[in-house]
């Protein structure tokens, strides 16, 4: 946990300097908080906000639910990847929300590599199932057993977050904690660039 001084010590300009033109790109599991930290993170750093998911539903003109439904997950991965690599290319830096799937892509890892710095945002079956029970939109968990779909996802997608450039505990405590926690990493991060 982030002691009080540490934020206000936190050069939130010289960060954005650092930064330069990259994005920040949060990845993690569905409930990780990617969105509802990001919203927050972009709000400290000045930067746009924006949620790969939201952009995805806008291009394909209809839900993700819809889309898992009538033209199946291969399908979806593949219209998230050539939207996640838009956005990065066109509109950084921002702050950008990826889908929990969307770093599990090599291209979309490669493209976040190049183009900007990614966040794991890192909780526990716990958290994240608490989370996710409270939205109904989940096609990936419209299963018989949602928390063991959920351990298995996480046992298989947790080797490929573990190589984003950052990691940031996600946990019960408010938004605001974990955001500070993430900048506090950015800085580290750049400063070491």
């Amino acid at each position: 946990m982030l002691m009080a001084d540490t934020v206000e010590t936190l050069d939130v300009a010289a960060l954005r300097a650092a930064l330069g033109q990259r994005s920040v790109v949060l990845v993690g599991m569905m409930g990780s908080g990617k969105s509802s930290v990001g919203k927050r993170l972009g709000a400290r750093l000045g930067l746009p906000f924006v949620d790969a998911d939201t952009e995805i539903e806008t291009a394909a003109g209809m839900s993700i639910p819809d889309i898992f439904a009538q033209r199946g997950e291969t399908e979806f991965r593949d219209g998230e990847r050539r939207v996640i690599a838009r956005i990065l290319t066109t509109r950084s830096p921002l702050v950008l929300a990826t889908g929990g799937g969307a770093y599990m892509n090599a291209d979309t890892r490669a493209r976040i590599a190049e183009l900007g710095i990614s966040v794991w945002l890192k909780a526990d079956v716990d958290v994240l199932m608490r989370r996710v029970r409270k939205r109904s939109n989940r096609p990936l968990l419209r299963t018989a057993d949602p928390e063991g779909t959920m351990r298995r996802l996480l046992a298989e997608r947790e080797p490929v977050y573990s190589q984003a450039d950052i990691t940031v505990i996600s946990s019960d405590d408010p938004h605001e904690v974990v955001v500070e926690a993430a900048l506090a990493e950015l800085e580290r991060a750049t400063s070491s660039r």
